[in-house]
């Protein structure tokens, strides 16, 4: 599981336990990287709650947690925007944290960034307490969501702050009308991939049908003062190369994904905007942008 942005549009893949993580590494840490303005802005919101609460008399941030972490795009982060805390990637990968353990050295982060390799919610004892835990679309992999944020929250420090990136706005990357198919088809991939995610979301060990009600799971696991953001991430067109790459992936991961779901002519369409020589392929659309948000919750334990 990761933290980084994930292959699907909005969500991440079905089974994790299959994929070849030295291969879709590099392709999760491009998008992370990607995504790196909307982090930001989430780590500041972040860094001025805990100051705030040092303010007020609580300890300062001297460990932090990122679980989900993938590559470790965001723990590097969180480790610039908490310079003197001690970041905890954990991740179920082994692939992946070699890339987060590669990607602290490079940025001179080596000495306060470290790796612990777990599932959640299971080994997550061993990890100890924290000032600061992020999780982002992770949780959504867990059967029982209340529960594993049940587990997160139990290791908190006194006054620690659990924030869980979970939800927002599906990403848009397309007109209206893209000049081949049918006009709308980002609306039809949107719903694809939703049917999808149920499906997902059912098929997991220990899957719970329950509300997803981020600021009630973190009430009823005993935290207090919630607070919930969104963050945006608004890249105009034409994009980047390493942007439309990016959306090439998405694409791609898509077809394989809930292609199934479409007609004919959506199929067709989407497998020419995935194809990287397909003259109207989103690799070679001046029209293509990317605009997404994603929602950062949070809540405190108390003292």
């Amino acid at each position: 599981m990761s933290n980084d942005e994930r292959p699907a549009p909005g969500h991440g893949p079905h089974d994790t336990a299959q994929i070849d993580w030295e291969v879709f590494g590099p392709l999760l840490e491009r998008g992370a990287e990607l995504h790196l303005p909307l982090y930001e802005q989430a780590a500041a919101w972040l860094r001025q709650l805990l100051v705030k609460a040092a303010v007020a008399g609580d300890q300062g941030v001297e460990r932090v947690l990122d679980v989900g972490s993938g590559p470790g795009v965001v723990s590097c982060l969180l480790a610039q925007a908490f310079p003197t805390a001690e970041v905890v990637a954990v991740d179920a990968s082994a692939a992946l944290l070699e890339r987060a353990h590669a990607r602290a050295g490079r940025l001179g982060l080596g000495d306060r960034v470290r790796t612990h390799l777990a599932e959640l919610p299971d080994g997550l004892d061993a990890l100890g307490g924290a000032d600061l835990i992020w999780s982002a679309r992770t949780l959504h992999h867990v059967g029982d969501q209340r529960a594993a944020v049940a587990a997160l929250g139990a290791h908190l420090r006194p006054g620690g702050l659990l924030a869980v990136s979970e939800g927002g706005l599906t990403p848009r990357f397309l007109p209206r009308d893209i000049g081949i198919g049918r006009p709308g088809l980002q609306s039809r991939l949107d719903a694809a991939c939703e049917d999808w995610f149920v499906e997902m979301r059912a098929a997991l060990p220990g899957a719970v049908d329950d509300t997803e009600d981020w600021p009630a799971f973190l009430a009823d696991a005993g935290l207090r003062t919630p607070r919930t953001r969104s963050f945006l991430l608004d890249l105009p067109a034409p994009l980047t190369e390493d942007a439309r790459a990016y959306l090439q992936d998405h694409l791609t991961q898509g077809l394989d994904l809930y292609g199934d779901r479409l007609d004919e002519d959506d199929r067709t369409t989407l497998a020419r905007l995935a194809d990287p020589d397909d003259a109207v392929g989103i690799v070679r659309r001046p029209d293509a942008f990317l605009l997404s948000a994603q929602t950062v919750h949070t809540a405190r334990a108390q003292q």
